[in-house]
C-alpha cells in the first residue's frame, strides 16, 4: 500500500529535498502552504505535478484539522518555523506563534484526526544556546539564548510530552546548520560559496564577513532530510541529534570556497565587526553517536565536499 505523507514548510531548503526522497520512496507526498506563501514555490517547481498542495496555516487550528482529516498521512513532518535567527528578535511574538505555538495547535490535530500518524518535529541546535557541554548530546541541558531557540525548545518539549501523555508515535530531530544550494543567501554559507564564485567571474570586489574565527556543525541537507525519514521508521520513537560532528570556522569555510577557485581569499574578504553574533564563542557541535549507533546513519558528504558542491552550483547559476 502506497505511503502517504504531509509535509509542512514544503516550499523551504528541507521539505523540498525531503518531499525528493519521499517521492523516490514512491510516498504520495501532500505539502501544507500558507496562502501568503504560494506564489514562492521556486524549490519545488520541479515537483510541482507530482506533489498534493494544500492550503493551512500553523496559526489556524481549523485549517490543519482540515489538511490532516482530508490526506489522512502516515507521516507528517514539521518543518515550518521562522527559522532566521536574527529576525526572532525583531518578531519574537511571530517566531512564538508559528515556531512554538504551531506545534501545539499540529499535536492537537494529529491526536484528534489521525493519532496513529508518525510525527516528525524539526527541533534545532539553537535549543542548546550556551551549553554546558561540547559535543552536546541528545541529554545536554537545553540553555537557549534567542527567541528562535525558546520556541523551538517549546516545540521539543510538547512533542516529547504528547508522545508520553497520549502514546503519539512523536520524535524530534534536533537538528544542527545544515547546508545546500537551495539555502537563502542570507545565511553565512550560501554567502560565502556565492561570494566565492561572483569574485571567481569578477563580479565581486569585496565580502564583508563577521568574525572569521566562529566555528559551526554544517552538513548536507540532503543527509539530514534522510535522518528525518529515518527516523520516522523505527519501531519506537525516540529523538536524535542530526549533524556532522565535525566543528570548522567561518575561515576554514572562506580558505575552502575560495580555494577551490584558485583565488586567494584574503584579496576579497573583509570583517566588518556589525555582522559579529553576540553568541560567538559558543561552540555548538553535536555529538551523532546515538543516530549512528541506532539508525547507521551518518553524513554522506564531507565539509569539503559541501563547499565544493555549492561554489559549483553558484558558479553555474551565475553563469546562467
Amino acid at each position: 500500500m502506497t505511503k502517504k505523507a504531509l509535509i509542512t514548510g514544503l516550499t523551504g531548503q528541507d521539505g523540498s529535498y525531503l518531499a525528493e526522497l519521499l517521492l523516490e520512496k514512491d510516498y504520495e507526498v501532500y505539502g501544507l502552504v500558507r496562502r501568503s506563501s504560494s506564489g514562492n514555490l521556486d524549490r519545488i517547481s520541479h515537483l510541482a505535478d507530482r506533489v498534493k498542495i494544500m492550503s493551512g496555516d500553523l496559526l489556524d487550528q481549523c485549517s490543519l484539522m482540515d489538511v490532516i482529516t482530508e490526506a489522512q498521512p502516515d507521516e507528517i513532518y514539521n518543518l515550518a518555523s521562522q527559522s532566521y535567527v536574527p529576525l526572532s528578535w525583531t518578531q519574537p511574538a511571530l517566531t512564538a506563534e508559528y515556531t512554538a505555538l504551531g506545534v501545539s495547535r499540529l499535536l492537537e490535530s494529529i491526536r484528534r484526526c489521525k493519532p496513529d500518524a508518525r510525527f516528525y518535529q524539526a527541533s534545532s541546535s539553537e535549543v542548546f544556546g550556551q551549553p554546558d557541554e561540547s559535543p552536546q548530546t541528545e541529554r545536554t541541558a537545553f540553555r537557549p539564548r534567542n527567541p528562535y531557540g525558546v520556541a523551538k525548545a517549546y516545540a521539543h518539549w510538547m512533542t516529547i510530552n504528547y508522545r508520553q501523555q497520549y502514546n503519539l508515535y512523536a520524535c524530534c530531530g534536533i537538528t544542527y546548520t545544515h547546508e545546500s544550494p537551495r539555502r537563502g543567501a542570507e545565511f553565512v554559507f550560501r554567502k560565502i560559496t556565492r561570494g566565492a564564485a561572483m569574485a571567481k567571474l569578477g563580479l565581486l570586489q569585496e565580502l564583508k564577513l563577521g568574525n572569521l574565527d566562529a566555528k559551526r556543525d554544517w552538513c548536507y541537507a540532503k543527509d539530514a532530510v534522510y535522518a528525518m525519514w529515518l527516523m520516522l521508521q523505527q519501531d519506537v520513537p525516540d529523538d536524535y541529534i542530526i549533524a556532522s560532528g565535525e566543528v570548522h570556522s567561518v575561515r576554514e569555510l572562506v580558505e575552502c570556497a575560495f580555494g577551490f577557485v584558485g583565488l586567494t581569499w584574503q584579496d576579497f574578504v573583509s570583517v566588518d565587526p556589525t555582522f559579529y553574533r553576540p553568541d560567538e564563542a559558543v561552540q555548538l557541535v553535536g555529538s551523532i553517536e546515538k543516530i549512528r549507533h541506532d539508525l547507521q546513519w551518518q553524513p554522506q558528504y564531507s565539509f569539503k565536499q559541501l563547499v565544493e558542491l555549492m561554489v559549483e552550483y553558484d558558479l553555474k547559476l551565475l553563469q546562467a
